[in-house]
Formats: C-alpha cells, structure tokens, sequence
C-alpha cells in the first residue's frame, strides 16, 4: 500500500483527478449492479451516464477551475525566472474565487512585495555607487590640487631663486661680452680668434641660460585672448628650424584651425619651442617629430590636448619621473640647461591647464600639453 501511495502522490494533479473519478464511478458501479441488479437497458443508460460525466468534468469542469487556474501559475512562475515583470503576476480578471483564486492572489501580493523591494534596494545601491563615484572623483580634485599647490610652491621658490641668479649673472656677461666682442674685432683671424669665437659661444650659451631664468621667473602679465594653435607650432617650429639639424628632421603639424585655446600667444609659443627643440635633439637624422591634437570634456569643460611626438631614443626611465624638476635633463653637458620643460610646465599651469611626458609603445617620447579650449568662433 506504500508502494501504491507513492506512485499515486507522483502523479500530476491531472492525472491523480482521472484516477480519483474513475475509481469513484467504478463503485458507483458495482453499487448499482450489487443492489440493483440493472437490465441491459440499465447497463448502457449507466455507461452514457459515465461517459457524459466523465467529458464534462475533462472538458468543462476541470479545465475551467483546476486546470487552467494551475497552468496560470506555472506560467506565471516562468516569467519570474526569466525576470519577466510584465508576465510574473497573474491577470485579476482570470483568477478563480476559489482556494486556488486565494493562492494566486497570494502569490501576487509576494512577488509584487518582493519587487518593490528590490526596487528600493536597487535604488539604495545606485545612489552608494553615486556616492562612490563622487568621492572618489571628489578625491582625485583633491589631489590634482594638492600637487598644483605644490607644484606652485616649487615653481614660485624656482623663480625668485632664478631671479636672483639672473640678475646676477646679467651684468657680467654683458660687460664679458662687450670685451670679447672688441677683442674679437682687432683679432679677427689665427689661434687667438679662434679661442674668441669659443669664447663667444660660450658667453652667448651663459646669457642663454641667464634669458631662460628670467622668462622662469618673470610674471605672465601677457594679455590673455583666444589663440589658434597651430599657428602658434608654426612660429614655434620655424624659430626650432634656425637649427641646421632641422632640415633633416621630417615635421608634421596636424592641429586644425578650429583647436583654439584662452591664453597668450607669446608664452603658448614659448612653450612649443621648448619642447620641439627638446624633440629635435633626441631624434636621429631622417627622425620625425609630429604634433597632433584631441578634443575631451572632463565634468561639463571642453579641453584640447596638444602632443608633440618624436620617434626618438625616449626619456631614460631614470629621468622620466622628475622631467619637469628645474636642472634635470638627460643632455645637461651637451645643449640642455634642464629649465626648458620647468617654463613650459610653468607657463601650461599658469594656462590652467596640465602637462604630462610618457614614452611612446613603439619608441620615442611624448608630451601632452592640455589646455582649456575656446570655441573657433571668437576669432572670427
């Protein structure tokens, strides 16, 4: 009998109700025959009975307030686990009044609560990951702040040290030049002119580093409007171009008339000098220096990022982090006085913008000049 409850109980409900009915007419059945003992009109009129009783209920009864309002409800839990709302809770209008209507009814009210719980989970979630993401941006202020603060720091120590040393150095050189100058007119030719012209040289290399100590320190009080900026490389590069080793150095400038930016053109040239001549002596012959430019809006402000790219021998790993530290260069006894990308970042600071060196994957150097960019209009 276990046996045969067990099998009974794995039936679906369908089929445990075919039993279940048929097991009831079969009694009815015997009930009859055993008591009344029915003619053979009597069996045939109790077999149409049973047939009839039976198609109602499979076909009217069970599908209508068993079956149907079941099969609503394993659809309705599909849809669930496909998370699709629309079709997870059962129509009103086709749910029974009965026991099972009550089930349905149930059912709904438990996933229509546990949605609106995720619901205000997920909003809960979104609004920490809000959160998150401002903090963490709001972090990141803070630090590009505390580096421009001490960034400024530097660079206003940097100056007022500069100045000192070229005010200094000025008046001497001056007064040495001059000398050399007439010496070098009542000697002009043998030995001793020779020594003169190195002489020279090296006064005018002296009173170059002294000039470049003063445009560090000195104030930008420049008038500050929109500058077109490939003009500004233009200029840059044609006074980079006074060096013979230019002429056999392939340059591109990709900028387009539209890349403008609020600043002096002055200084913005100043520092495109400093960096293509920094290019220049770092490629070989045959070498290629290019400038190309990319647009970007960071928190609602338009920028405009310039870079200036060789296929040179790079920056040496130890140099990289403190490229922009005054007196750091990897050439200091060769033509570098190591403050040419000190100015320039001091100038793109005082820009309001950002200046960052990188070695390019496939050799050479990299800096990224990014500056506030003006709409193209104003120039008009």
């Amino acid at each position: 009998m276990k046996g045969l409850g067990t099998l009974f109980g794995s039936l679906r409900v369908r089929q445990k109700l075919i039993v279940i009915h048929n097991a009831f007419f079969a009694l009815l059945a015997i009930a009859v025959v055993r008591f009344l003992h029915p003619t053979l009109e009597g069996w045939v009129a109790l077999g149409v009975v049973y047939i009839v009783a039976v198609i109602t209920l499979e076909v009217l009864i069970m599908p209508r307030y068993v079956y149907g309002p079941l099969q609503l409800i394993l659809e309705a839990d599909e849809a669930t686990r496909r998370g699709d709302r629309e079709a997870e809770l059962v129509d009103e209008e086709r749910i029974p009044g009965d026991e099972i209507g009550i089930i349905v009814r149930s059912r709904n009210a438990t996933v229509a609560e546990l949605r609106k719980h995720e619901d205000v989970l997920a909003r809960m979630l979104a609004r920490v990951e809000h959160l998150a993401n401002d903090l963490r941006r709001k972090n990141q202020l803070l630090e590009t702040a505390k580096r421009k603060l001490e960034d400024q720091d530097r660079l206003a120590s940097l100056g007022v040290l500069s100045a000192g040393i070229a005010h200094e150095l000025n008046t001497p050189l001056a007064v040495l030049q001059g000398s050399i100058e007439q010496l070098f007119e009542s000697t002009p030719d043998g030995p001793t002119g020779e020594r003169l012209q190195r002489l020279m040289r090296v006064t005018r290399r002296l009173r170059s580093v002294s000039e470049s100590l003063l445009d560090f320190a000195r104030a930008p009080r420049q008038e500050m409007n929109a500058v077109s900026l490939r003009p500004a490389v233009e200029e840059a590069w044609s006074l980079v171009a006074l060096d013979e080793r230019a002429a056999r150095v392939k340059f591109e400038n990709r900028l387009g008339d539209g890349d403008v930016v609020h600043g002096s053109m002055d200084r913005l040239i100043q520092v495109f000098v400093n960096l293509l001549r920094n290019s220049l002596y770092a490629v070989a012959d045959s070498g290629s220096i290019t400038v190309c430019s990319m647009r970007s809006t960071v928190e609602g402000r338009d920028w405009i990022t310039v870079s200036v790219e060789d296929d040179g021998i790079g920056i040496p790993d130890g140099v990289l982090p403190e490229i922009f530290e005054a007196f750091v260069t990897s050439r200091l006894d060769a033509r570098g006085t190591g403050l040419g990308l000190t100015v320039a970042e001091g100038i793109v600071y005082l820009h309001g913008g950002t200046i960052e060196a990188s070695n390019r994957p496939n050799g050479g150097a990299r800096i990224d000049v990014r500056l506030p960019a003006t709409p193209s209009e104003v120039l008009a």
